[in-house]
C-alpha cells in the first residue's frame, strides 16, 4: 500500500470519528473499508496501471466522506473534501480530477461508462453477494429511517430490496459476475424465502384479528353454553336433594311399619298413638312434596308450520316436537338453523324455562325441607310429651 493510501486511510478514519453523524449507521467507516477491500479485490484480478489502481483505492476511502456535510447530494460534498485533502498533499490535479469523477459515478443513477467506473460501483454494491448482506442492509435501513430519508418496514424493505436485485441492479465487471453473482442470488433467494413467510405470518396474523373480531359472537355462544350447564346441573342437584328427601322418609315409614305400629294394638301403648300419626303423616307429607319436586311435566309434544314461521317453538326441549314426523321435524330444524336470530330467540326461550322449572323444583324443596325439619322436630316433642304423661 503506498504511502498516500496510508494517509487517506487514516485521514478518513479521523474525520469519521470526528465529524460524521451518528445518525449514519451505515455509511461509516466500516463500510468504507468493505467498499475498500472489494476495490482491491477486483483490480489485483484487472488488467489496469498502477496510477489507475491507485485512483480507485483513493475513491473507494473517499466516495462517503460526504455524509460528514450533508445526507442529501453527498457525493458533491465528497468531491470537495477529495479536492481539499488531495490538494494538500500535492496530489496532481489530473488524478484530483480523475477521483472526483469517480466519485460521482458512484450514484445509484449513474450508468458506468468505462472501466474505471465498472470497478468502483461493483465494489461500492458488493455487500449485495456478501454473508453479512441482511446486517448490513438492515442498518442501511434503519438510517434511512433515522435521518428521516424513507422510513420503510421490514416488509416494505424486503418488497424495494428484491426489486432492486431482480431489475434494477447488476453487476459490470467481469470479475464481479464470475465471482459474486452466485451470492447474490442466493441472498435473493433468501429474501424472497423470507418475504414469502412474512405473507404467510401476516395471513396468520389476519386470521387471528378477524378471529377477535368474531370474538363478541362466540362470547356470547360461550355465556349461552356454561349458562345451559349451570342450569343442568342445578335441575341435577334439586333432583338429588329430592330422591334423597324421599329415600330418607321411605326408611323412616318402612322402620314406623315394622317397629311401632304393630306395638299400638297393646292398650298399654295407646299413648303413641298421636306422636306415631304426627310422624307419619310428616313424613309422607314430605315424601309427596320429593315426588312433586321431581315429577316431570308432559307436554303436547307438537307444534304447527306457522308456529315455526312465527317463531314460537322451542325445538331444543324434546318435549314440543317428540309426537311429529321425522321429516316435519328436520324442516323445522332447518328452519332453524338458517336463521341466527330465531337460534339465540330459542335458545334464551330454553334458559328461560329452564330456569322457570328451576325456580319451581327450588322452591317445592325449600318446602319439603321445611316440613321435614318442622315434622321431625313435632314427632320428637310428641313423644316425649307423651312419655312424661304417662309417667
Amino acid at each position: 500500500m503506498s504511502s498516500l493510501i496510508e494517509k487517506t486511510d487514516h485521514f478518513v478514519s479521523q474525520l469519521f470519528e470526528k465529524e460524521l453523524p451518528e445518525s449514519c449507521v451505515y455509511h461509516n467507516y466500516a463500510h468504507t473499508k468493505r467498499v475498500f477491500k472489494s476495490t482491491k479485490e477486483i483490480i489485483d484480478s484487472t488488467d489496469l496501471s498502477e496510477e489507475d489502481k491507485e485512483v480507485l483505492l483513493l475513491t473507494a476511502l473517499l466516495h462517503d466522506t460526504g455524509y460528514c456535510k450533508s445526507f442529501h447530494d453527498h457525493e458533491e460534498y465528497s468531491v470537495e473534501i477529495t479536492k481539499d485533502f488531495l490538494s494538500k498533499e500535492e496530489v496532481s490535479q489530473n488524478i484530483i480530477d480523475v477521483v472526483c469523477l469517480q466519485i460521482m459515478a458512484t450514484k445509484m443513477d449513474h450508468v458506468p461508462t468505462n472501466q474505471m467506473e465498472k470497478i468502483i460501483r461493483d465494489a461500492d454494491a458488493s455487500h449485495f453477494a456478501k454473508d453479512y448482506f441482511f446486517e448490513a442492509s438492515e442498518l442501511l435501513r434503519k438510517e434511512f429511517k433515522i435521518n428521516k430519508i424513507v422510513d420503510l418496514s421490514i416488509s416494505d424493505w424486503l418488497k424495494t430490496n428484491i426489486d432492486l436485485f431482480k431489475n434494477k441492479h447488476t453487476y459490470y465487471t467481469e470479475y464481479a459476475k464470475a465471482h459474486w453473482t452466485d451470492k447474490k442470488e442466493e441472498n435473493l433467494s433468501k429474501m424472497i424465502e423470507k418475504q414469502s413467510k412474512r405473507k404467510k405470518d401476516k395471513k396468520k396474523e389476519q386470521l387471528k384479528k378477524m378471529l377477535k373480531e368474531e370474538s363478541p359472537e362466540k362470547g356470547i355462544q360461550t355465556l349461552f353454553r356454561v349458562t345451559l350447564r349451570n342450569h343442568l346441573k342445578l335441575s341435577d342437584i334439586a333432583d338429588t336433594k329430592a330422591n334423597i328427601l324421599l329415600s330418607v322418609n321411605a326408611i323412616i315409614i318402612s322402620l314406623a311399619l315394622s317397629n311401632l305400629i304393630p306395638k299400638l294394638d297393646n292398650p298399654s301403648n295407646q299413648y303413641l298413638i298421636y306422636p306415631t300419626m304426627i310422624f307419619i303423616v310428616f313424613c309422607i307429607a314430605s315424601i309427596i312434596l320429593s315426588v312433586l319436586a321431581t315429577r316431570p311435566n308432559i307436554t303436547s309434544g307438537e307444534f304447527t308450520r306457522k308456529e315455526i314461521e312465527e317463531k314460537k317453538v322451542n325445538l331444543l326441549f324434546f318435549g314440543n316436537f317428540h309426537k311429529m314426523p321425522l321429516n316435519e321435524f328436520k324442516w323445522a330444524m332447518g328452519e332453524l338453523m338458517a336463521d341466527k336470530d330465531y337460534i339465540y330467540d330459542t335458545m334464551i326461550k330454553d334458559l328461560y324455562f329452564l330456569g322457570k322449572v328451576l325456580h319451581k323444583k327450588y322452591k317445592i324443596l325449600r318446602i319439603t325441607y321445611t316440613v321435614f325439619m318442622i315434622g321431625i322436630l313435632t314427632s320428637a316433642i310428641s313423644f316425649i310429651v307423651a312419655f312424661n304423661t304417662l309417667q
